[in-house]
């Protein structure tokens, strides 16, 4: 009888299955927990790259381009030297509308404009030697919008032909010449800066198309 009470005493068999099932179901919960981690990290890393891939498409939709000819105007008192610069802007395909509020019309710009050759550097905001003119335009503000065009004009010196500069140009007077590189940064405060460089010819007309 005692030995019969001692056997079933020592039968562990019980025992070892409840061990093996505590086992598994640590095995499972350490499964899930790590599954959950990598998921988690997983739906993050794919957030961050939707953000930089929206970011990357903000830049490019604020952006403007240039459309048609870079032309420089000669200074009235001196043959073969620059006065005036101009170029015309429109947006990108499915650009967001840029504010061009220029210093020339007493506002506030939003949009930078700078100008460098071999001898000056000059911020054109600061000088207020810059303006604006609107060959189409789509109503009366001075935010370019979609299929709208907008003639930027750079003053030099005031001795403009067409008097656009009369009152505004750059005060160190950079004396553009002939055979003379420059250029003209267009900073929009979102998107890419529009970079802008020629190089005069051996003699400039009174209006002259820049290649």
């Amino acid at each position: 009888m005692f030995k019969r009470l001692y056997g079933v005493w020592k039968d562990e068999r019980g025992i070892t299955a409840l061990e093996t099932a505590i086992i598994l179901i640590a095995f499972v919960v350490v499964a899930a927990v790590f599954a959950f981690t990598i998921l988690s990290a997983g739906t993050f890393l794919t957030e961050r790259s939707e953000e930089a891939a929206y970011a990357g498409l903000e830049e490019v939709r604020g952006s403007v381009q240039r459309k048609g000819d870079v032309v420089a105007y000669v200074d009235d008192t001196a043959s073969n030297e620059v006065s005036k610069i101009t170029f015309k802007l429109a947006l990108v395909a499915g650009g967001e509308p840029v504010d061009l509020n220029n210093p020339i019309a007493g506002g506030d710009p939003v949009v930078h404009l700078s100008y460098r050759d071999a001898e000056t550097e000059a911020d054109l905001n600061s000088e207020d030697a810059w303006g604006v003119k609107w060959p189409v335009r789509g109503d009366s503000d001075d935010i370019l919008e979609e299929n709208e065009l907008a003639e930027v004009y750079v003053c030099l010196n005031n001795n403009d032909s067409e008097g656009d500069c009369s009152a505004h140009s750059v005060t160190s007077d950079p004396d553009l010449g002939t055979g003379e590189t420059f250029n003209i940064e267009v900073i929009p405060p979102s998107g890419a800066v529009l970079n802008i460089e020629r190089t005069t010819p051996a003699s400039i007309a009174d209006v002259q198309i820049l290649n």
